[in-house]
């Protein structure tokens, strides 16, 4: 049940017929793991707190630093030197504090990224490398928890949905080997900060579809940016039917 300030709070999004009031409880109700606090974990979990997703949780290992603050716009001044993680989380706990927001701030890797990863309704990859991102990954597919992923760097972005709960839906590793992956940080090949704005956005909007059960989410489809242009080029993927991540139990033996 929504309370009377929620459906003030809400009531922009309540108004689309499509949404409703349905669509907002299951916002409530939900559990997002967001994994990155950085240039798109800041728009995603501000996006998130303010339309009531009901529990969400920041993972971030890292600190507020100064060259941080041209892009991650949940941080100030004040913020140098605090935790990713716990700053972020406690933005968005004051825009909204109707929800619950978590903060974690350390690196989560084998069973205890599982843990999180199987107790979370979604995962919004807001990292910034390819190890972490395969890591997720094969979290996500083997709990069969949906996973949002975005990417930014220089002036180019990357955005597309995994739904390993749909059997013929391919998985990140079936977008990219981990072998050979050219990799590249924003502090080495640098990035401008509006992008990262637009990609986080656009993760927050898929996680709105998938969590609302409203709308077409971009599974099987990659979106890509060129922000210099802003020209998108949508992409099809397909799953890898020799995917050492995703592929059939029946075919790990071929």
């Amino acid at each position: 049940m929504l309370s009377d300030d929620e459906l003030m709070r809400y009531s922009r999004q309540i108004l689309l017929p499509s949404f409703d009031v349905a669509g907002q409880a299951r916002l409530k109700a939900a559990r997002v793991l967001i994994i990155g606090a950085g240039g798109l974990g800041c728009p995603v979990a501000l996006y998130l707190g303010a339309a009531g997703v009901g529990h969400l949780t920041v993972v971030d290992d890292d600190q507020v630093e100064l060259a941080n603050l041209q892009r991650q716009v949940a941080f100030e001044q004040a913020d140098l030197g605090t935790d990713k993680a716990t700053s972020l989380a406690a933005h968005v706990q004051r825009i909204n504090p109707a929800i619950s927001v978590t903060a974690v701030a350390q690196r989560l890797e084998g069973d205890e990224l599982a843990r999180h990863v199987e107790t979370a309704d979604l995962v919004v990859d807001c990292s910034d490398n390819f190890a972490t991102r395969f890591a997720i990954n094969r979290a996500c597919v083997v709990s069969r928890v949906p996973l949002v992923s975005g990417a930014a760097i220089r002036g180019e972005g990357q955005l597309s949905v995994f739904d390993s709960r749909q059997d013929s839906a391919p998985c990140y590793q079936c977008l990219y080997p981990d072998q050979g992956n050219e990799e590249l940080t924003c502090s080495e090949a640098g990035v401008i900060g509006p992008l990262v704005g637009i990609v986080g956005a656009c993760q927050a909007m898929e996680a709105i579809k998938l969590l609302s059960h409203v709308g077409q989410p971009l599974v099987g489809r990659l979106l890509i940016l060129d922000a210099w242009r802003m020209e998108w080029r949508e992409l099809k993927l397909a799953r890898d039917p020799e995917c050492p991540v995703c592929r059939p139990a029946d075919s790990s033996d071929r």
